[in-house]
């Protein structure tokens, strides 16, 4: 397969939308929460007009309202109404890359104008649809609008860090780092969206429904907590080629699609192999962009609700004033440092992420999409291929210094690397990324089952 950041063409309309919204998410930076709440919303909205034609399906916020009669219930038909709601649903969620989804509606042969809200016309149709799902969404709780916090997304509970970038005051506790920002100058990390765990979720009845028990502390667990740092300090001083590659293939840091789009990309893969119509394409991205979304919401509950210490801070805590073996920084292969300086195997610019560390991000997205797509093909069986070229790491020069190929047999088995991934590259400790998978596939089951009602018109 390829990294799926090109789209060849005949690809469903489907696909080419949720393309572009990962490019959107790429160029404007924005965070896996916000970026997994945005794909929700576009899929939502295209499933929205969508239901309007098919017999049976009802849309999650309109009902059958919009429901067209059986002559009008063609592919054309669902294409336009979809491209018009996905128009609406991007404009709104991206404003400043608008003129990147007018060119998408260009290429379809669409004049991109919101301006006709006639549903017995298509074009009408789509953009009622998705007015009815942001207006629903607007009020959510993730401060879209700023109309809760001065700010897109902009965290309104308050929350402050128990710990400094220069103090650890609770070695229990998440803190924020000062961290290069790429230009000579220093930042200082902000927790990104510590208010997720009160957005609404699509399945959920909140977003604290599945929250695990918390992870280690000190001093109640010193030998549990003190095993899981010497665990990740023995990742660091073994990495192999293919597990540097591992860790940073799946890093999706900053600028990139971030883990909610990696599995997107998966699902581009799969509705080539599987020679998707339109219809399907909507179930599957409505289903599995659900479930990102519902992830990231219990996810980031948990992550708030314990505020747990990433490995960085814990170890160099731990092990300050002694001598650790390890990964010494880019080009400098393994020896032994001050246990203040241990860096994890990451760019300087993004050595960890700015929230708390358990659960695991990666886990939960990846567990909650693998388990998706298990449920919408009927299988496991995955067969995706990545080949990193030798020798164009970012982060370690000269690594690998052979190609590394990755094949998945499975979508569990790559959901499953994905959750390893932050435990070679020194961001999560075992239990986050174990907690995280769990989480993941209570998500997906809900998540189906919820979707499952509104497609086959029995909403539950």
């Amino acid at each position: 397969m390829t990294t799926g950041r090109t789209i060849p063409p005949g690809e469903t309309p489907v696909v080419r939308w949720n393309q572009t919204a990962l490019a959107a998410v790429r160029a404007t930076g924005v965070g896996p929460p916000v970026a997994a709440r945005a794909l929700a919303v576009l899929h939502t909205c295209i499933y929205e007009a969508w239901a309007a034609y098919d017999p049976v399906a009802v849309g999650t916020v309109l009902g059958d309202r919009l429901r067209q009669p059986a002559e009008k219930r063609c592919t054309e038909n669902k294409a336009e109404a979809i491209s018009y709601a996905a128009y609406a649903a991007l404009t709104d969620l991206f404003p400043t890359e608008a003129p990147a989804f007018a060119g998408l509606m260009r290429s379809f042969g669409y004049h991109p104008d919101l301006a006709h809200t006639d549903s017995r016309e298509p074009r009408g149709l789509g953009t009622l649809a998705a007015r009815a799902v942001l207006a629903s969404r607007h009020g959510d709780g993730s401060n879209q609008l700023g109309d809760l916090h001065p700010g897109p997304y902009a965290d309104y509970t308050g929350y402050r860090p128990r710990n400094s970038p220069d103090r650890v005051d609770d070695p229990n506790r998440w803190q924020p780092l000062r961290v290069p920002d790429g230009r000579g100058g220093a930042l200082v990390q902000v927790c990104l969206t510590p208010h997720w765990g009160l957005v609404r979720p699509f399945a959920l009845k909140w977003g604290g429904e599945f929250r695990p028990a918390g992870p280690r502390r000190l001093p109640r667990d010193g030998e549990e907590f003190r095993a899981q740092c010497l665990e990740i300090l023995g990742y660091s001083a073994g990495l192999t080629d293919t597990q540097k590659v591992i860790a940073e293939y799946w890093a999706d840091g900053p600028g990139s699609e971030t883990p909610p789009g990696h599995w997107c990309l998966f699902a581009h893969f799969v509705s080539r192999r599987d020679g998707h119509s339109l219809d399907d394409d909507v179930k599957l991205f409505f289903i599995l962009c659900s479930a990102l979304l519902d992830a990231s919401i219990c996810c980031w509950d948990a992550k708030v609700a314990y505020d747990s210490v990433r490995p960085i801070t814990a170890i160099r805590h731990l092990f300050r004033r002694q001598r650790v073996k390890a990964w010494r920084g880019p080009g400098l292969g393994v020896g032994e440092i001050a246990g203040e300086d241990w860096h994890p195997y990451q760019l300087p610019t993004a050595p960890t992420p700015p929230f708390p560390e358990f659960p695991s991000g990666h886990s939960t997205f990846s567990a909650a999409a693998a388990e998706v797509l298990k449920r919408f093909t009927g299988s496991d069986r995955f067969g995706g291929r990545y080949t990193w070229k030798a020798g164009t790491s970012r982060i370690d020069p000269g690594v690998p210094r052979a190609d590394v190929t990755f094949a998945w047999a499975s979508f569990s088995e790559a959901a499953d690397q994905a959750g390893l991934s932050r435990r070679y590259g020194g961001i999560h400790f075992a239990e986050a990324d174990l907690v995280g998978r769990t989480l993941g596939r209570l998500v997906g089951d809900r998540v189906w089952q919820v979707a499952q009602g509104y497609i086959q018109g029995r909403p539950v």
